[in-house]
C-alpha cells in the first residue's frame, strides 16, 4: 500500500475570513429634482423683497409728491399775491391794512420826465408817476418797508414795478427803500413808477412784503 500522508490528515473546511466592518461614509448628495412646492419658495421670497422695495419707493414718491405739491401751492399763492389777484379793496385817502402795515395813499402825479436836481437825478424811459403814501407799523415789532413789493396797474391790468433808483431822488430820507419802522411809527414817502408816456394808472397794490395778499387802492 502506498503511503499517502494526505489521507491521514483530517479534512479541513475552508472558512473565509470575516468581512471587515463597514466604515461610515457620508452620503453623496444626488441632484434629485425638487418638488413643485420647494421650487416656489425662492420666487416667493424674491417677490416679497421686490414688493417691499416697490412699497418703500411708493411711500417715498408719495411723500415727495406731497412735499412738491405743498411747495408748488405756496409758490402759486405767492405769484398770485404779487400779481394783485388776492388783494383786498382799499380807498384813496383812507387807511388800508395789509399784514403789519397800514397804508394811506394821498396823491398821484404823472407826466414827470425827470426827478432829482441839476447835479444828480434819474430820467424816465417814458414818464414817471409819483404816488405819495403813508406807511404805519401797526404790529408789536419793528418791520421793514420795501418799495420793491409795491405795484401799479393801468386799466388793462398791465403791472408796473416801482423804480427804486428814481425814488432815491424824491425821498430825502430814503423812506421807500428798506425803511425800518418801529411799532406805532409812521413814515411818508413817494413811490415812483416809470410807465409809457400817456399811461393812465388806475390802482396801486401795496404789500407788507412779497408774501402778503396786498391791498388795492384806486388812484386818480
Amino acid at each position: 500500500m502506498t503511503y499517502d500522508p494526505r489521507q491521514l490528515q483530517p479534512t479541513r473546511q475552508f472558512t473565509p475570513p470575516p468581512a471587515p466592518s463597514p466604515q461610515y461614509s457620508p452620503a453623496v448628495p444626488v441632484n434629485t429634482p425638487l418638488s413643485p412646492r420647494k421650487r416656489r419658495w425662492p420666487w416667493i421670497v424674491a417677490g416679497i423683497a421686490v414688493a417691499g422695495v416697490v412699497g418703500c419707493g411708493g411711500v417715498a414718491m408719495l411723500v415727495l409728491g406731497g412735499t412738491a405739491a405743498v411747495v408748488g401751492g405756496a409758490a402759486s399763492e405767492m405769484d398770485a399775491n404779487q400779481n394783485g389777484e388776492n388783494a383786498v379793496a382799499g380807498e384813496m385817502g383812507k387807511a388800508s391794512k395789509d399784514g403789519k402795515f397800514e397804508f394811506t395813499v394821498t396823491d398821484l402825479h404823472c407826466g414827470v420826465d425827470k426827478v432829482g436836481d441839476r447835479y444828480a437825478g434819474a430820467t424816465a424811459q417814458g414818464e414817471f408817476c409819483l404816488v405819495n403814501v403813508g406807511v404805519k407799523n401797526v404790529a408789536t415789532t419793528a418791520e421793514t418797508w420795501d418799495s420793491s413789493s409795491q405795484k401799479a396797474y393801468d386799466a388793462a391790468g398791465v403791472q408796473y414795478s416801482a423804480d427804486g433808483g428814481a425814488e432815491i431822488y424824491v425821498n430825502e430820507q430814503g423812506q421807500t427803500f428798506l425803511e425800518n419802522i418801529n411799532p406805532g411809527n409812521q413814515v411818508k414817502g413817494t413811490l415812483v413808477f416809470d410807465v409809457p408816456r400817456g399811461t393812465k394808472l388806475t390802482s396801486v397794490v401795496l404789500h407788507e412784503s412779497h408774501f402778503t395778499a396786498g391791498v388795492r387802492i384806486p388812484v386818480r
